[in-house]
């Protein structure tokens, strides 16, 4: 590979380092024999003429090196992709067919050379950025994510020769080419690293000036800079490794380009830009742990200094649609000095650095081939569409295979499970929302609430006001979400409905003059077939049972009862035994609960109109199947059952220690502000013993009212946790819900 016919002294030069630093590289791709076969046909190809200079007089082949060296080194693509820019030049012209190289290096080649030379001969005829080209460009890119790649680093590859090109207009074409395509593709990608230096050198070469004047003052202050960073870290430092985190911390000066947004968003100089720089916490931990990791982390910041909530970015709990996941944070450091703090896993690094190859690699994905298979939704949004700015704007695809990522009309962005309906997403905003739902519009079309969503979904959910969930939207939804909304309001309207029917049979006993027994009623339920009075009260409102044949059936059971009644006073007393209040063969429970006089062992259960738990006063009621209910003393339906069955009613106490959790729901109200949610989790993680199980918030009017369901130890906890969410800025009041 060191032929000399071809290259300068300097090319030569650069040649050689540049291949010193490839072989060690590439070469473990590759089989021996293989190494050998490129190495013989890019010599021909010298020979040959294979490798011409540009137009503009570029050497391909250093282009070509310096392209792969990207591709290995700062984005892991493999064999494939590297054989087939080695080659694809020699395929241009006819001196290597594709479908040759494919025994040699496998099928994936012939794929990756044959879009590459689909590309190439869009830039013969110089109308690239023309929309018909465009259009071709893209969808030649659709074939194989792989030939977008390649263009990308071979763009960058390009932008860092021409820094000292003689034809400046040829550096402005390039330059405007990469600002309008390659860079939205590789921000797209997730190619960061590469997208801010492709931003850097857009800016270089359009406004040199300007670049050169931020570089200069960036060293002129570098020193300070430097010993601002260190003031910051060390202190967090030495809290992180007091906790016991295995991380990394670092600071890093922003891109060139980036102040100079911020320079023209904030209309000022550099001088009156604080945030020059991003500390980024890199925690090395397993995948199953760093989400949690990480927000211990912000919790530990956030105590040290002040955050700024309006400048959270939360990428953990959804991440962007081209895998991005971190966690931005604005702290107000030393010398009240704003900073941006970035915190992610490794992985999440990783990924951020290098983009999709990070994820494929995170994701165990083996074979390249694969790869293809994301792409499968592209063509449909490139063919759907006239304009180069619209394609770009709706160039978004689907990176995961379990995930997929939909919009609001507005553009938000949400992530759902594969399989996810219009009804799925619906609830996910909102369940009045929901539960409302009729349909929705996808991209100008109507759509039942059974539609499956695809990524790039942009959806508008259609309402009726005389909407409500039935039964069978249980098996239309797949998210938690959605199922528990629709089993929790199917409940209520049934609750409504059975208070309707109960309410119908009293006024009917009572017009018939007919005094209700329930221990009477509670046996006719139960022969009629019904587990439930719910249940037994809704057949009712529903009319799927006739209160005349109810009443009928209520007199024959109380006819009976005298009547056996009558044959029990003629019995001898002889041998009669006095019936136990609580029976005997009642399944043991642990000695937590002592209920009665010193009685342990005996079988009960919390009841669930005020989820007693430990440290609650309470008391037993014996049930009609003969087990205790545990309620507290301030239940709500407590007076009415030891007014009306006083006789049912056992003592019940706490005893020894807990060792259970109790889920309870608070409910909390305060001012529409992001930063009361993140403290209030922020104190939840930090306490032992408590977990947030779930949490739900509804915005009204500049109010907020947040369902908080939390995992307690004992009434104790419950209650501090409760003091320390009263005294958040902005909470307005915290009350433990039924």
């Amino acid at each position: 590979m060191e032929e000399n016919v071809f290259f300068s002294p300097e090319e030569k030069e650069e040649f050689l380092t540049k291949y010193k630093i490839l072989y060690p590289l590439a070469s473990p791709m590759f089989e021996k024999e293989e190494w050998k076969i490129l190495k013989d046909r890019v010599k021909e190809g010298v020979i040959d003429g294979s490798y011409q200079r540009t137009s503009e007089g570029l050497n391909l082949l250093l282009i070509n090196l310096s392209t792969i060296i990207i591709l290995i080194k700062e984005i892991g693509l493999k064999k494939s992709a590297v054989a087939a820019v080695i080659v694809y030049n020699l395929c241009e012209n006819n001196i290597v067919r594709a479908k040759e190289l494919k025994n040699v290096f496998g099928e994936e080649i012939e794929t990756i050379v044959n879009g590459l030379l689909k590309v190439n001969s869009l830039y013969v005829k110089d109308e690239v950025i023309e929309s018909d080209n465009f259009r071709k460009l893209l969808l030649s890119f659709a074939e194989d994510i792989r030939v977008i790649i390649i263009m990308i680093a071979e763009r960058l590859s390009i932008m860092r020769m021409i820094n000292h090109h003689p034809n400046d207009k040829y550096r402005q074409d390039i330059t405007q080419e990469c600002a309008f395509l390659y860079t939205p593709l590789a921000h797209r990608l997730g190619l960061y690293s590469i997208k801010s230096e492709l931003e850097d050198l857009t800016l270089k070469y359009q406004h040199r000036d300007i670049y050169t004047d931020i570089a200069h003052k960036l060293n002129q202050t570098k020193v300070a800079r430097e010993a601002y960073i260190k003031s910051f870290i060390d202190p967090v430092k030495k809290k992180l490794e007091a906790t016991g985190l295995n991380f990394e911390i670092k600071g890093r000066t922003k891109s060139i380009y980036s102040i100079w947004n911020k320079i023209k968003k904030q209309n000022t100089d550099i001088e009156n830009i604080y945030d020059l720089f991003a500390i980024r916490v890199i925690l090395n931990t397993s995948e199953e742990k760093e989400k949690a990791e990480c927000w211990q982390v912000y919790s530990i910041i956030t105590d040290m200094f002040q955050p700024n909530p309006k400048r959270m970015k939360d990428w953990l709990s959804i991440p962007k649609s081209n895998g991005y996941e971190s966690l931005h944070i604005t702290v107000l450091g030393p010398l009240k000095r704003w900073v941006e703090v970035q915190i992610r896993s490794k992985r999440m690094d990783e990924i951020a650095e290098r983009g999709l190859a990070a994820h494929w690699k995170y994701k165990g994905i083996k074979g390249e081939s694969e790869i293809d298979q994301w792409l499968s939704n592209i063509r449909e949004v490139l063919e759907n569409n006239t304009s180069p700015n619209e394609l770009m704007k709706n160039f978004k695809m689907d990176l995961y295979k379990e995930e997929i990522f939909v919009f609001t009309p507005n553009g938000d962005l949400h992530k759902l499970p594969k399989g996810a309906t219009v009804l799925d997403f619906a609830f996910l905003i909102h369940s009045k929302l929901g539960t409302k739902c009729v349909g929705a519009i996808i991209n100008n079309h109507n759509v039942k609430i059974n539609y499956v969503l695809k990524s790039g979904d942009q959806i508008e959910i259609i309402t009726s006001p005389q909407q409500a969930p039935k039964q069978d939207w249980l098996n239309i939804v797949c998210t938690s979400k959605a199922r528990i909304k629709i089993k929790q309001t199917l409940k209520e309207n049934e609750h409504k409905e059975a208070e309707f029917g109960k309410e119908l049979l009293q006024r009917r006993f009572k017009n018939r003059k007919i005094e209700m027994d329930e221990s009477v009623m509670m046996r006719l339920i139960k022969k009629m077939g019904y587990k439930t009075v719910t249940s037994f009260n809704y057949a009712i409102a529903k009319e799927q049972i006739e209160i005349n044949n109810i009443i009928d059936l209520y007199s024959e059971i109380e006819k009976g009862d005298k009547e056996a009644a009558d044959v029990k006073e003629n019995r001898t007393a002889e041998n009669y035994i006095a019936p136990s209040a609580i029976p005997d063969d009642l399944e043991n429970k642990d000695d937590v609960l002592v209920i009665e006089q010193n009685l342990k062992g005996i079988d009960y259960k919390l009841a669930k109109c005020c989820n007693p738990i430990y440290g609650d006063d309470v008391f037993g009621f014996i049930s009609i199947q003969g087990g205790i209910k545990i309620h507290r003393q301030d239940c709500s339906n407590a007076s009415q059952m030891k007014t009306r069955y006083p006789y049912r009613i056992v003592k019940a106490k706490w005893s020894g220690k807990s060792g259970d959790q109790y889920t309870i729901t608070l409910r909390v109200i305060g001012n529409d502000d992001i930063g009361i949610v993140t403290n209030i989790t922020s104190i939840i993680s930090k306490e032992k013993n408590l977990a947030l199980r779930s949490i739900s918030i509804d915005s009204v009017d500049g109010l907020f009212q947040g369902h908080l369901s939390v995992s307690v130890d004992n009434l104790a906890a419950l209650t501090a946790l409760i003091k320390k969410i009263q005294t958040i800025k902005g909470v307005k009041s915290v009350s433990r819900m039924s």
